[in-house]
């Protein structure tokens, strides 16, 4: 759903954008930094902040999967080797 809004906005900014750079007293470079400031900046800022949980859980996640004992060392070989004899 995040996706759609940010498709969205960024159809909006690009709208707009375009008017800029078409318009009688516009130009290339107004329509550029209404596309960076109004769109790129904003979004990326917007969608960083909200992809704040999901890199939370997946950072724990493997952090859990690192360490299935919680004793915080790395783990190891649990069962010993067999003794063959000769």
């Amino acid at each position: 759903m995040l996706y759609v809004v940010a498709i969205g906005w960024m159809f909006v900014v690009l709208t707009m954008s375009a008017a800029e750079a078409l318009a009688a007293t516009g130009s290339l470079l107004g329509a550029l930094i209404t596309f960076v400031f109004y769109g790129l900046l904003p979004l990326a800022l917007v969608l960083y902040l909200l992809g704040t949980a999901a890199r939370r859980r997946a950072r724990r996640a493997a952090e859990s999967a690192a360490q299935p004992d919680g004793s915080g060392h790395a783990a190891g070989n649990a069962v010993a080797a067999k003794r063959e004899e000769p």
